[in-house]
């Protein structure tokens, strides 16, 4: 077992998401122990530390006043002082600034040490259904839709499970965005008020998710958990797709329908598909027949 030496080190404190009872003895202790406590919203914070009855005194640190604050918490640092940072829910430093302080930390040669708990982005993938073996977390897309979609265009032929964050304020468009550019049959999970009393976990496709929020108002923080594209899928040259779409055709489709089945056999969403369908020509008659 790891004995602590609270002096001159900076504890990075995992803290519940939600249900309290999820807090360890070790980061009740920590933040007894410790000389200040930086804290993401220091009333959010206060309420946790009432809860534990610790009397440690907080002060602020978050994506607004880090700059200021890093070196006034090396400072206290230096002068032997302990310090853990936490944030409002989860571990520090995954989605939030606490990554510039550990990195100053270390730079300053100054003892880090991890005290885990809590992360959205695990609990929420070890209870999707979704492959465990492999998986990248992306955190909060780009608010912009043009850099949201890019992001995602990056992420096309991504095989292993991918997590993001979403607002509740934003979901509608992101899933509009997975449809539009990693296509709609793609597996996905839907995860809000993890640990809390009204946890749920939502299965099914990109496009039955747009259905349900379409006639549902979001809300809560989400966690997507994205399946991956499959690697047995083919990647199609341009001109090979047209080829594709002109064979479906000929058969009778629609290039709506044509597209769609042909994004459920490729990597490529049946928007993109789509668009190529639009640039073929009107067939004549006889090849129809």
């Amino acid at each position: 077992m790891q004995t602590d030496s609270i002096t001159r080190t900076l504890y990075v404190v995992g803290t519940p998401i939600g249900n309290l009872e999820d807090m360890t003895f070790r980061a009740v202790r920590i933040l007894q122990t410790v000389d200040i406590i930086a804290a993401e919203d220091t009333r959010h914070t206060g309420k946790l530390l009432h809860h534990f009855q610790i009397n440690t005194p907080q002060i602020s640190y978050h994506e607004h006043n880090q700059q200021q604050r890093i070196p006034e918490i090396l400072n206290e640092l230096d002068k032997g002082k302990a310090i853990a940072l936490v944030t409002d829910a989860g571990m520090p430093g995954i989605s939030d600034p606490g990554y510039e302080l550990v990195k100053a930390c270390i730079e300053a040669k100054i003892p880090v040490v991890p005290i885990p708990g809590c992360s959205a982005v695990v609990t929420a993938l070890s209870a999707s259904g979704l492959p465990t073996d492999k998986f990248v977390f992306e955190g909060f897309l780009p608010a912009k839709s043009k850099d949201r979609q890019q992001r995602l265009e990056a992420l096309q032929t991504e095989s292993r499970t991918i997590i993001f964050y979403e607002s509740p304020h934003r979901l509608r468009q992101t899933l509009q965005d997975l449809a539009n550019v990693l296509g709609e049959v793609r597996q996905v999970v839907l995860a809000r008020e993890l640990t809390k009393l009204h946890e749920e976990f939502w299965r099914g496709t990109v496009e039955d998710a747009i259905a349900l929020y379409n006639s549902r108002e979001p809300q809560g923080e989400f966690t997507l958990v994205l399946a991956g594209t499959q690697l047995s899928m083919p990647i199609l040259t341009e001109d090979a797709l047209k080829s594709e779409l002109q064979e479906l055709i000929k058969q009778g489709l629609s290039r709506s329908q044509a597209s769609r089945q042909l994004a459920q056999q490729t990597s490529l969403s049946r928007r993109q598909i789509y668009q190529l369908a639009l640039a073929i020509p009107d067939l004549p008659l006889s090849e129809l027949e």
